[in-house]
């Protein structure tokens, strides 16, 4: 008999599985399980400890082309084409998905049909074709991205991208995770052998949610050790270099309205009480999507520069197709950022100054009591929004899983709220956060212009199309001139054209 430890809401539980004896399966301490009796579906992740920190250099894309691969291509048994038309009837679906540090395998199908789905999602974990063909298409969609999205659609994941590339300059969480030139190097051996390496029963969590069966259990775990033995060698945390003073990249585009992100790495991650105080702070100050949140009030609300205003203390990618924070992209390094979405261009400088200005006064003044109040309780009943569904808790209990949670950080992010203090989030802040050493990423026009007004201190007057409360402009007063002290030796002009080129 095996016995495979069964997360459930937060309680550890034992189930008993019996099998063959002597068949291989994969490790008790490599399996996550959350059943949840009354959901009709059954939903996977299988989690692979490889990321893009794991790309050997120049090769960068590697791992996230390797996904591709596994995840939207043929396997041995189908073309691409076929498992496309063998899942639609079945309403089902897989993808593969890479980020920094995580590679999940991950899908859906109703209960019913897992005779006819699981097959398919078996094959593509343990039997991808490795076509040429598929090769060419899934790497031209990302050459796509690179040279004509990242580049010129999406100047709010374009900033993005400047600033973690800035921040952890030097280190595996360099991003964006690929360039031009590494993704026409990444050749089918280079794919092949990155899988061989990296795609390991001995490198894997598997994680089952929903209503699926013991025997279901019991066959993934037998299955999925015919993968290779082994684990590489688990790459060191990165070790960001410390910034000193505002540190710009202003992109150089012809762009109708100015991108600005900016912040600094962090040194705390989710399950400590302290992590829990900053994300009142942070939810105070810039809560994603959230109209209530400060900076969102200062800057769109009163003064209708933009469409939102946020902060964050974990990675958060793909802000703007999302609502609330993603799963399985976890890291044991993380940064502070904040995201001012775009402004027009003549407001450019007041946006920024008024950004960091407000975080200025958390930083040197702390939250009220009122403000830490009303931040918590709405926290306490927010997290719970955090993963309606039975594959969202799936990837929450594998997170749980990086940071060596003992049981969930949904319940503990709760219940933590009860205890903490004023105290405990203003010491937080003033441990975590500072003023005035921070990378600033901005994707504007005139570049030149920029760079002279910020190495200069230029005020920034700002006019409005309409009337303003006379509290708006006498505020906007101090705002304009708000000091930023940018040595002009820490300000960079790129070219848009010359990102991501190598």
């Amino acid at each position: 008999m095996n016995r495979l430890v069964l997360l459930c809401a937060g309680v550890i539980t034992i189930l008993a599985l019996s099998c063959t004896p002597g068949e291989p399966l994969v490790a008790e301490k490599n399996i996550v399980l959350l059943p949840v009796k009354n959901d009709p579906t059954v939903n996977v992740r299988i989690w692979f400890k490889v990321g893009s920190q794991n790309d050997p250099e120049g090769k960068e894309g590697l791992t996230a082309l390797t996904a591709q691969m596994i995840g939207d291509a043929s396997t041995a048994a189908n073309s691409y084409e076929a498992i496309i038309e063998k899942l639609y009837p079945l309403a089902a679906w897989y993808a593969a998905s890479s980020s920094m540090e995580m590679t999940v395998v991950s899908g859906r199908t109703h209960r019913d049909n897992i005779e006819d789905f699981y097959p398919l999602l078996r094959d593509a974990v343990l039997k991808p074709a490795f076509l040429d063909a598929d090769l060419e298409r899934l790497r031209s969609q990302s050459l796509n991205y690179l040279e004509n999205v990242l580049r010129y659609a999406n100047d709010e994941e374009l900033g993005k991208a400047v600033l973690y590339d800035d921040i952890f300059a030097g280190t595996p969480y360099r991003k964006p995770a690929t360039t031009v030139a590494s993704l026409k190097s990444i050749t089918m051996e280079d794919i092949k052998a990155h899988y061989a390496k990296h795609f390991t029963r001995d490198n894997l969590i598997i994680g089952l949610g929903g209503s699926y069966d013991e025997a279901l259990v019991t066959r993934v775990r037998t299955d999925l050790a015919a993968l290779p033995a082994g684990a590489p060698p688990e790459v060191p945390p990165p070790a960001p270099a410390p910034v000193k003073g505002l540190s710009v990249t202003i992109v150089e585009k012809d762009a109708p309205a100015t991108a600005l992100s900016m912040g600094f790495p962090i040194d705390i991650l989710r399950g400590s009480k302290e992590w829990y105080a900053l994300a009142v702070a942070n939810s105070w100050l810039g809560e994603h999507r959230n109209s209530s949140s400060h900076l969102y009030q200062v800057i769109r609300e009163e003064r209708g520069l933009n469409y939102g205003d946020y902060s964050y203390i974990e990675h958060y990618p793909n802000g703007g197709m999302r609502s609330k924070p993603p799963q399985n992209v976890s890291r044991r390094r993380q940064l502070f950022e904040i995201w001012i979405r775009p402004v027009p261009n003549p407001t450019r400088h007041f946006a920024l100054r008024a950004a960091l200005r407000e975080f200025k006064e958390l930083v040197d003044n702390g939250l009220t009591e009122g403000a830490f109040t009303l931040t918590r309780n709405f926290l306490r009943k927010y997290v719970l929004h955090y993963a309606p569904t039975t594959m969202e808790r799936l990837g929450y209990a594998l997170d749980d899983k990086f940071y060596g949670i003992d049981g969930s950080h949904l319940e503990m992010f709760r219940k933590t709220m009860d205890g903490l203090t004023v105290a405990d989030v203003n010491a937080a802040i003033k441990k975590y956060w500072r003023f005035g050493d921070m990378h600033v990423a901005v994707v504007t026009n005139d570049a030149a212009g920029f760079r002279d007004a910020l190495v200069n201190d230029t005020p920034s007057p700002i006019t409005y199309a309409t009337p303003k409360p006379a509290g708006v402009l006498d505020e906007d007063k101090t705002i304009q001139a708000f000091p930023l002290k940018v040595s002009p030796e820490k300000i960079t002009i790129v070219k848009v054209e010359d990102l991501f080129a190598k």
